[in-house]
């Protein structure tokens, strides 16, 4: 325990070494951003895609229907599928959130367990696809040497990799294996949910009919909204929904779209449609929320 409270102290002084901005911003290392957060905030939607995400301190929550995922520098958070949440950020007298999310990269976990014997790695099944496995030392000391190596344009860019791809070993061989291990395989039906969620999130703005997601699926309708349920913890039509949404407001923020454009391209056929229940997600109209996201990023 007190190798692993070291490190934690270890995490927060690497933060403090590196100067951030707040809100959430792609380090110098491939598939690493650094987040956060001065102000608590109640619960917000958000879109977490599939993720690692190390705490040095303050705490988040995501609220779902019927459960609480709580992550801090005890737990780091693990996503495996893309999932839409209220998320609430709770920041003490002692600093502002701070954490890294690292992307999870189905190619490297693939190699992983091509290659790392089964005996070593945790089997027990695992129906989660979101969780909050506790911090170890091992964990911890790989998001130390990540900050470190963002210091210096050698080492992000040599050691980097390297180190996300310590990270993977370390969650595939841990509590948190199962989880992983279902993403990559797992049973027929889960499979089949992952290849909806695929095709929905490279073509969102496409027509989707749950009818033929099931039917691609192999499965009757009640039994995919079911299992997409068990999955994703939305309905079909819902998770599209979010997904659709949530794309249009960062093709706002980022890359100045308008309303009426980001609507069009995430396939939405009314306007007003789309503003209202962008409205009824994020609780303002399309252009008060891009200014107000625009301006908490300090992009003006």
């Amino acid at each position: 325990m007190r190798a692993l409270d070291r490190h934690r102290r270890d995490l927060l002084t690497a933060f403090a070494q590196l100067s951030l901005q707040e809100g959430a911003w792609e380090s110098p290392i491939p598939g690493v951003t650094l987040l956060k957060n001065s102000q608590s905030y109640p619960p917000l939607p958000a879109f977490y895609e599939p993720c690692m995400v190390l705490v040095a301190q303050g705490v988040k929550r995501f609220h779902f229907p019927d459960a609480v995922v709580t992550y801090d520098n005890r737990n780091f958070l693990l996503v495996t599928v893309p999932v839409p949440a209220d998320c609430e950020a709770l920041v003490g007298p002692e600093g502002p959130f701070l954490g890294l999310s690292v992307r999870i990269d189905l190619q490297v976990l693939t190699d992983m367990l091509a290659h790392v014997p089964g005996k070593a790695l945790q089997t027990r099944a695992c129906p989660l696809t979101i969780s909050a496995p506790a911090m170890d030392v091992e964990v911890a000391s790989i998001g130390v040497r990540l900050l470190q190596a963002m210091r210096d344009p050698a080492e992000a860019a040599v050691l980097g990799p390297l180190l996300v791809r310590e990270l993977h070993y370390r969650a595939l061989a841990g509590s948190a294996g199962s989880m992983l291990r279902a993403l990559l395989g797992g049973t027929p039906s889960r499979s089949s949910v992952h290849d909806a969620l695929q095709k929905m999130h490279t073509a969102y703005g496409d027509l989707f009919r749950v009818q033929q997601l099931a039917r691609e699926a192999g499965m009757s309708v009640s039994a995919f909204h079911d299992r997409f349920r068990a999955v994703t913890g939305s309905s079909p039509l819902r998770y599209l929904k979010l997904l659709r949404l949530h794309r249009a407001r960062t093709l706002m923020i980022q890359s100045n779209l308008s309303a009426a454009r980001a609507c069009e391209q995430v396939g939405y056929v009314s306007q007003s449609q789309f503003s209202r229940e962008f409205k009824g997600v994020f609780g303002l109209a399309p252009l008060q929320e891009v200014k107000r996201m625009r301006a908490s990023l300090g992009l003006g």
